[in-house]
C-alpha cells in the first residue's frame, strides 16, 4: 500500500511530511492493518518521498517517521512487515510509481504471490503501479473500507 494518504493524511498541496509532528494516522488505520495481519496478509509500504530529492527533508527523517509510525502501530497489535521508499524525483529512476522499482525490491525480500495480491492506493500512478506490477488494486482515501474489500473478496476466493 501507499503512505501518504492511506496510512496518514496527506501534507497541504506542494509540501510534504517531513517530521514525526506532522504525521496523522487517518481514522481506523491501525484496526485495518491488524486486520490484514490477523488475515496472515504481508503488509508492505511503498511510498514515493520526493520531498528528499527536493532537500526538504532527508532519508533519516523519513525513517524516523517509519519507526514511530510502526511503533504506534505495534501499541495497537498491528504491523508493517517492509518499507520501501523512492527518495528520487521525476525521471530519475526505475522506483517511483507508476514504475515497479519498489515492488520488485519487496519481492527480494518477500515471497510475493502477485495472483494474491493487492495495491491499495490514493492516487492513479498508485493504481497504475499496481497493474504494472500485475496485482489488483484499490483506489481509495478510506483504508478500512478498503481491507473490508480485500477481506471479503479473498474469503469468497479461499472458500
Amino acid at each position: 500500500m501507499d503512505r501518504d494518504g492511506v496510512i496518514n493524511e496527506r501534507a497541504a498541496p506542494h509540501q510534504y511530511i517531513t517530521r514525526w509532528e506532522d504525521f496523522r494516522f487517518l481514522p481506523g488505520v491501525r484496526s485495518a492493518i491488524r486486520a490484514l495481519n490477523e488475515a496472515g496478509y504481508l503488509v508492505l509500504i511503498v511510498t514515493c518521498q520526493r520531498g528528499v530529492a527536493r532537500g526538504m527533508m532527508t532519508m533519516e527523517a523519513v525513517d524516523d517517521i517509519h519507526r514511530r509510525m510502526c511503533e504506534t502501530l505495534a501499541g495497537a497489535g498491528a504491523h508493517i512487515d517492509g518499507i520501501y521508499v523512492c527518495p528520487h524525483d521525476y525521471g530519475q529512476c526505475a522506483c517511483r510509481k507508476p514504475e515497479i522499482g519498489l515492488f520488485l525490491q519487496a519481492e527480494r525480500d518477500f515471497p510475493i504471490d502477485r495472483a494474491a495480491s493487492w495495491m491499495v492506493g490514493d492516487s492513479d500512478t498508485d493504481v497504475e503501479a499496481g497493474r504494472r506490477y500485475g496485482v489488483r488494486t484499490i483506489l481509495t482515501t478510506d483504508l478500512p473500507s478498503a481491507v473490508k474489500q480485500i477481506l471479503d473478496c479473498d474469503r469468497g476466493v479461499r472458500q
